[in-house]
């Protein structure tokens, strides 16, 4: 198929207020509510044209943990940035038509750059993951629109070469859509699903509902990155419930939400977990993010850490260049994030991949439309993990639209996620 170039005539953004069931505790504090900020993108491509959705939650405790500003301040900036960007979105992707990828690129630049005058006229500066939070929705909804125009999946359009001069520079063997058709796959007809497991939760409890009623194998548990001996027997805590209530083989990954103050301090939780108990230390995959999220100060050598585990870079995965100082910091791969951007998500995927790394795909509590899109992401890319889907345990209300349609995604008994039917065009809103 050879893709016309896309035309974005207009966009619109909604939000939604969520509230969670329990909450979620991260490192920076409770999550108890949440913006679910849904965008539409109308395009014109051949001729033909068309309206694409996508939606994320506007996180502000996990993108932009200020203490100096409340929540609501946060919210409030989030959602007046998603405002400005659909006011704005012919011009930030450039005017020109253009390949879809190259337009979300357009955006992604113009948006998140450190150097990008966007937020000029704001009252408070967001840093970069908050503003790329912010533009994902409308990338994932440009990417539907263009699918459901021609009729084809979001990942069906780089079956033909394409120029690319945003990101063709970093793929100089092939560019840009060669590496991303080499890196996609036929889609997984199953993921595995995996539960969150918060700093302060009752393994005991927690985990009798999603083994006992949802078939759940595989746990990320969030540790405080602070005292290794409280982390270690922590997670030797949580393996062994699971464990107890009938998991053979429990699933491990462990995450402190960039907590621990350096690399050493992983190396000894690892080497403290590996003395404690080597069965809990062998169910442990990997570890996401461990210490702070700007790379370029927090610099350290992760060769030793990841000699023993591979370590994904999470919140620190902004922007193309952080691409390259993560392998040189000796990063394992790359924690895949719709929540980023749908187009700096493939290149990132490509890129790391090309490179031999290794990908996970982490996107916590996407819920309804937005969960859609991160399944089909993570069925098409060579995770290692399966997905991280948790609406159901934090949101579930965001879910039930989509019920009982889809209760092999966002209710599954086996512990795995299924989207059932054919591939839908774009990506999923027509589901």
């Amino acid at each position: 198929m050879t893709l016309p170039d896309t035309t974005i005539i207009a966009a619109r953004i909604s939000f939604a207020s969520r509230a969670f069931r329990v909450p979620l505790m991260l490192s920076s504090g409770p999550i108890t509510e949440i913006t679910e900020a849904t965008a539409e993108v109308q395009v014109r491509v051949g001729g033909r044209e068309a309206v694409g959705r996508g939606s994320i939650y506007l996180g502000d405790l996990w993108a932009w943990p200020d203490p100096q500003y409340p929540h609501l301040q946060r919210d409030a900036a989030m959602r007046d940035a998603c405002e400005t960007i659909a006011a704005g979105l012919p011009a930030l992707c450039g005017g020109a038509a253009a390949h879809p990828l190259e337009l979300g690129m357009r955006l992604h630049c113009a948006i998140v750059s450190s150097s990008s005058e966007w937020e000029a006229d704001f009252s408070i500066r967001m840093p970069p993951l908050a503003r790329a939070v912010c533009l994902s929705p409308f990338d994932a909804a440009l990417h539907d629109a263009v699918g459901l125009a021609l009729g084809v999946s979001a990942f069906a359009l780089y079956d033909e070469p394409a120029a690319l001069p945003l990101t063709d520079t970093w793929f100089p063997a092939q560019g840009a859509v060669a590496a991303i058709a080499a890196t996609l796959q036929p889609p997984r007809p199953a993921l595995t699903a995996w539960m969150v497991v918060g700093v302060t939760d009752d393994p005991q409890a927690e985990l009798a509902f999603w083994i006992g009623e949802r078939g759940y194998h595989a746990f990320k548990l969030k540790l405080s990155g602070q005292e290794n001996s409280v982390d270690v027997a922590r997670t030797i805590e949580v393996y062994r419930a699971a464990k107890a209530r009938g998991v053979a083989r429990p699933r491990l990954c462990v995450d402190s939400n960039c907590a621990n103050p350096d690399a050493e301090s992983v190396h000894d939780y690892l080497e403290r977990l590996r003395a404690a108990d080597a069965e809990t230390y062998a169910a442990l995959e990997y570890i996401e993010q461990p210490t702070g999220r700007d790379i370029k100060t927090h610099r350290f050598d992760w060769k030793p850490v990841t000699a023993l585990k591979p370590v994904f870079l999470d919140e620190g995965l902004t922007g193309l260049e952080e691409m390259e100082i993560a392998a040189q910091q000796g990063w394992s791969g790359f924690a895949i994030k719709t929540c980023k951007g749908h187009s700096f998500a493939l290149v990132a995927a490509a890129w790391a991949r090309q490179r031999g790394m290794l990908l996970v795909q982490q996107d916590l509590t996407n819920p309804g439309l937005a969960a859609i899109h991160s399944y089909l992401c993570a069925a098409h890319l060579p995770v290692l993990n399966g997905i991280e889907l948790n609406s159901l345990q934090f949101t579930p209300d965001a879910n039930a639209g989509w019920l009982p349609r889809l209760t092999a995604l966002f209710e599954p008994r086996d512990g795995k996620h299924r989207l059932p039917g054919a591939i839908p065009p774009g990506l999923g809103s027509t589901v």
